[in-house]
């Protein structure tokens, strides 16, 4: 199994994405000539070793004759995907992603899809950009993408709109349910092409896995920061063996309920699938006796144990946390 893990410590761009893909052992050349299927002409691709803040990253820039109509609406861009020789795949994932951005467009602004003129992806650098990567992707051979939480930058940042705090709103909606944050330089790191691809494209979002690393690569942002402006992408194989398994740990502390009533939340528990359920006796503040309350059980199984702890018990709240388990091979 190959798995790919995207640092965004300094964001995502889609530049950065392919410039990462490239440190990281795809062929430029090749690239290249995916990228003559698009059919435009115009536009070239440039590829670069740059050095950010020491670090030696693969700069990728999108060339090409100045456009008299650099913004376009959703229906233009898929025009360009429908006429090209790309791959089905490709041009069905591509669309995906443009779908998307177009449509978190439409409800900040209150309009419909087909008005969205997008305030970065009018350019054809953007289909550039998007292509390249679901295509990039494939050609990797990732059976799995992890992305890490995503530094989005600070500040304000001006657009078509005037000036908007970052994240943009799109990014922010592009983003939403996966772990962000804002570190470092006042401006934006994370733009609404680098987030639309590696949320569509992505598996998981968070912690890095555990995995045996075999290749690395740097792509490099424009932009020179105070610290390396650098997306690293990370390639190998997972780093744990058959037996092992990502579980959530839900605990909560009850020192109000009968006692005679766990054993019913328990077996409800245990009826939708959990893995285990104990009961531990502690001492809380002011030595008052409680019961801490543990339910291990897999990750998809989060929301319906939580739901069922908050309506069956007495607890006011819960804690749960993500752990790593091994099985022994029976």
């Amino acid at each position: 199994m190959r798995i790919a893990y995207f640092d965004c410590f300094s964001g995502a761009s889609g530049d950065m994405i392919l410039g990462a893909l490239i440190d990281a052992g795809l062929k430029p050349r090749l690239l290249r000539e995916e990228l003559e299927k698009l059919q435009i002409p115009t536009v070239h691709l440039r590829v670069k070793k740059v050095l950010k803040r020491g670090i030696t990253a693969t700069q990728v820039m999108v060339e090409g004759k100045r456009e008299e109509k650099p913004h376009r609406n959703l229906k233009e861009m898929l025009a360009i995907l429908d006429r090209s020789r790309v791959e089905h795949d490709i041009k069905e994932k591509s669309r995906e992603i443009f779908r998307r951005i177009a449509s978190v467009e439409a409800e900040i602004h209150q309009k419909a899809m087909e008005e969205i003129h997008f305030h970065e992806l009018g350019g054809l650098d953007s289909i550039v950009d998007i292509v390249g990567s679901v295509w990039g992707f494939q050609q990797m051979g990732f059976d799995r993408v992890y992305v890490s939480r995503m530094n989005v930058g600070s500040g304000f940042v001006r657009c078509e709109h005037g000036v908007l705090p970052v994240p943009a709103p799109a990014t922010l909606a592009l983003v939403k349910g996966k772990p962000i944050y804002s570190f470092g330089a006042e401006r934006e790191l994370l733009t609404p092409t680098g987030a639309a691809i590696l949320t569509t494209l992505g598996s998981e979002f968070g912690r890095m896995p555990m995995m045996v690393t075999e290749k690395i690569g740097y792509g490099a942002g424009r932009d020179e920061l105070s610290h390396p402006n650098v997306l690293r992408l990370m390639i190998g194989t997972p780093g744990t063996t058959a037996g092992d398994e990502k579980v959530v740990v839900i605990e909560t502390n009850i020192d109000d309920m009968n006692p005679q009533l766990y054993d019913y939340v328990m077996e409800k528990l245990l009826s939708m699938g959990v893995l285990d359920v104990f009961l531990t006796p502690v001492l809380m503040k002011k030595n008052r006796p409680a019961t801490l309350f543990t339910v291990i059980a897999p990750s998809d199984r989060l929301p319906a144990v939580t739901e069922l702890l908050l309506k069956e018990t007495t607890t006011l709240g819960l804690r749960w946390h993500e752990e790593e388990r091994t099985r022994a091979d029976r």
